[in-house]
């Protein structure tokens, strides 16, 4: 048997408009997270969270974490060593018609956006570092409506006065982008809610993009609030805009992107969910915790960082490490959880957590700290279909009014294998697509105390071949990405050519590893 290593390139090409150096941004890439658990430090000090979490960045995290502690980390899971702050979201999950459950799989990790929209308040453009100790959480996960407000979003010169207050924002910052390369990208921000499984087979072969910017404005004094959102506010057009009155500091314009590989699941019959018991995606949510290594520093990298590629290599003053470090930078999960098994396959949400589709604001419901004990409401079944509006796949326009990011254009067709079917011809438009007959995931037997049901494919599968380096090369109004992975094959001497099996995920790491900003006109 001969072991034999070889290092693939992978290459993805995108545009990027040319912008303003007051509209420069960086991305900063999470390509693993530190873990998945049921911990938010913020919303739970002290104790468990009601729901789990996928967490990047800092290992310094747990049940205590404040701010302040995200220094003292041994590792960050993102690319620039000096930034050892925490950024969680909610896990996507999909439930099986028996009820059993396992999470998604995360594709490329995740990326945080800086993006440096000055103030218009008062038409300085100055933009203020994060300060030391600061937290903030954006979203709200009871949320299961859209509070009546129109679909899609018109365009911002048509907002009214009730499409444009802080709880209108905030709905509208969340985002649900479905994928596909083989057509042109959906804007960021454009769809506020989760599709239904049907749409997201027929037409999301490259897996859905949960998006959410967090406020911007900030009130100057207050490095955290009693609902960890009132000491900031969004400005006038989410992203973008006027910052309201009493919120005239100006902070870095903050965005999560998480991709998610609902397409593994095209021939399972079931349902997708996030953690909190939420199938509409209305109720996405997440937290930020500062852990830079200085506001001076952060202050620095604002000020000077203003490349228009956005990429961390072209900030001269980041110490970048390699995905691979930051991939096996992992915190510590507290005992209490051991027995949650978040990942599944298990039976339900842990902690029996109720499934509630609305489109009434989300009942409580019990903590408790161990996976076998049970909520005291709710079902943990799949529920009817909640109602949502259809709203079909709208391509990215030239000239935006809300500025949107650019997937990145489609790799060569990966190695045909057994476990992954082609994604769907480009089309102008959405059209019901055949579903693959070949399969990913197949619905596992209801969990059982003797033995877990296996899967064909482990939820970070998508993330396990170790990747080299990255590098970036600009021309124009082009970047080009350039991603080394490391692939084993071993060849048993004497036996049939083995076909190989990693064509998918190779497509996967190549094609989601490059996230490039694209900032349309802004009025």
């Amino acid at each position: 048997m001969v072991s034999l290593s070889s290092a693939v390139l992978v290459a993805t090409v995108g545009t990027l408009s040319l912008i303003s150096g007051a509209d420069a941004f960086w991305r900063m890439p999470c390509r693993a997270r530190t873990g998945l658990a049921r911990l938010d430090p913020l919303v739970y000090p002290g104790g468990i969270s009601d729901h789990s979490h996928v967490i990047h960045g800092g290992n310094n995290f747990g049940m205590d974490t404040k701010a302040t502690d995200l220094k003292k980390s041994e590792c960050t899971s993102c690319g620039v060593t000096q930034d050892k702050s925490a950024y969680w979201t909610p896990s996507l999950h999909f439930m099986f018609k028996n009820g059993t459950t396992v999470v998604v799989p995360q594709i490329g990790g995740m990326l945080a956006y800086y993006l440096l929209y000055g103030n218009n308040y008062d038409g300085s453009g100055k933009i203020t570092a994060f300060p030391d100790g600061f937290q903030m959480l954006a979203g709200d996960m009871n949320l299961r409506n859209f509070s009546n407000l129109p679909v899609p979003d018109p365009p911002t010169y048509q907002w009214t006065p009730e499409e444009s207050t802080q709880s209108a924002l905030r709905q509208k910052a969340v985002g649900f982008n479905c994928m596909n390369y083989q057509r042109a990208p959906e804007p960021t921000l454009y769809r506020h809610f989760l599709p239904d499984k049907s749409y997201l087979d027929a037409n999301c072969a490259n897996g859905i993009r949960l998006e959410l910017m967090f406020p911007s404005c900030w009130n100057g004094k207050d490095l955290d609030s009693p609902d960890h959102k009132s000491h900031v506010a969004y400005p006038g057009f989410v992203m973008t805009g006027t910052c309201p009155e009493g919120y005239d500091v100006k902070l870095p314009s903050l965005l999560y992107e998480t991709i998610w590989d609902t397409y593994s699941f095209r021939d399972a019959d079931g349902q997708f969910m996030l953690s909190y018991g939420d199938p509409t995606g209305y109720g996405y949510h997440g937290d930020f915790m500062m852990g830079w290594d200085s506001v001076d520093f952060l202050q620095k990298a604002v000020d000077t960082c203003t490349n228009l590629s956005g990429n961390i290599q072209d900030c001269p003053i980041f110490d970048i490490q390699s995905d691979y470090t930051a991939s096996e930078c992992k915190f510590e999960e507290p005992s209490v959880l051991k027995d949650d098994r978040v990942a599944g396959p298990r039976d339900g949400l842990p902690i029996n957590i109720p499934i509630q589709a609305g489109p009434g604001y989300a009942s409580r419901y019990e903590i408790v700290g161990a996976s076998q004990a049970s909520s005291s409401i709710g079902s943990t079944s799949i529920p009817a279909p909640s109602s949502v509006p259809t709203l079909g796949y709208t391509p990215r326009p030239s000239s935006t009014e809300m500025p949107g990011l650019v997937s990145p254009a489609p790799s060569p067709a990966p190695v045909p294998t057994t476990s992954a079917a082609p994604a769907p011809a480009p089309a102008p438009a959405l059209t019901p697509a055949s579903v693959p007959t070949t399969s990913s995931y197949s619905a596992p037997p209801a969990p059982s105390t003797t033995a877990a049901p296996a899967l064909p494919v482990s939820p970070d599968a998508v993330d396990a071949l170790p990747i080299i380096g990255t590098s970036y090369v600009t021309n124009s109004n082009e970047v080009l990405e350039i991603v080394l992975v490391q692939k084993y094959v071993t060849v048993t001497e004497g036996a049939a050519p083995v076909q190989a099996v990693n064509g998918r995920r190779k497509r996967h790491l190549g094609e989601h590893k490059m996230h490039i900003h694209h900032h349309g006109a802004v009025h």
